[in-house]
């Protein structure tokens, strides 16, 4: 009897929306990518607010290629690259997955295209997981709001993760499965 042969889950999809489309990071993204990401109001609540510089998104950019769980965000109007996020942390046994690491260029922030991105990913992992997870910095109002728009359920007590660094106080959000309906509404 041979054993059968295990497909890992795949968080490096292709994924359309009606604005968005998420593909792979590729190595050529890297010009895009650091265009998005060289704005410094787009780091100034985050935990690492030096990720404009170009040494440090390079680790950064480095880092989520590397992961092949990295996707840049694609507006499909203009075919311009505004972003990126990424899955991270599969849990199997809790069946759980983390989304983070996402920026977008301010151009596209306070409309709909956030919801996109995160509905998008959500219904991609959700085929795999039942629990998605958020990390979110402490001090990140942006952020945290954010995530209370889309239904994100914050975990109790401060959890803390490091960035290339100490230790930087996070909140968690949530979002099972089973609440995905009534969310991103």
């Amino acid at each position: 009897m041979s054993n059968p042969i295990i497909t890992p889950p795949d968080f490096q999809p292709t994924l359309v929306g009606d604005t968005l489309l998420l593909r792979p990071v590729r190595e050529d993204d890297w010009a895009s990518l650091f265009a998005a990401a060289s704005d410094p109001l787009i780091w100034e609540q985050h935990p690492a607010k030096d990720r404009y510089q170009e040494p440090v998104f390079r680790k950064f950019f480095d880092a989520a290629f590397s992961s092949r769980m990295a996707l840049s965000i694609v507006d499909r109007a203009t075919g311009h690259i505004i972003g990126s996020s990424r899955y991270h942390g599969h849990d199997a046994e809790r069946s759980e997955v983390e989304i983070g690491w996402t920026f977008m260029a301010r151009s596209h922030w306070g409309g709909a295209t956030n919801r996109e991105l995160k509905r998008l990913m959500l219904d991609h992992a959700f085929t795999i997981v039942d629990t998605v997870i958020f990390w979110v910095g402490e001090t990140n109002t942006r952020s945290r709001r954010a995530m209370e728009k889309i239904g994100g359920n914050q975990r109790s007590g401060v959890h803390f993760r490091a960035l290339a660094g100490p230790d930087i106080p996070h909140v968690i959000f949530e979002m099972r499965k089973k609440d995905l309906e009534t969310a991103l509404k």
